[in-house]
């Protein structure tokens, strides 16, 4: 059986809408991205940056104005190990 484009949009139409959180979940994880990725190369470029993480990595985040969610901070021990 072949779709086109027209017949997959119709069915579509037929589903009902995103749950909100999913929808607000997609929005955020591009920026949440960013962050994790901005916080890991700083980490790795700046030793006095990486030990303050070490030390205490949600008072660290929190000095340097990020939210230290839970999420965050399980990512970040996962792509910094030692921390």
């Amino acid at each position: 059986m072949t779709y086109d484009e027209e017949r997959i949009a119709a069915l579509l139409r037929h589903l009902p809408p995103a749950p909100e959180g999913w929808v607000r979940a997609a929005q955020e994880l591009p920026v949440a991205r960013r962050e994790l990725d901005e916080i890991v190369a700083r980490a790795e470029e700046d030793a006095a940056f990486r030990a303050a993480l070490a030390a205490d990595l949600e008072a660290a985040l929190e000095r340097e104005g990020y939210e230290p969610d839970r999420t965050l901070v399980d990512l970040l021990r996962k792509r910094l190990p030692g921390l």
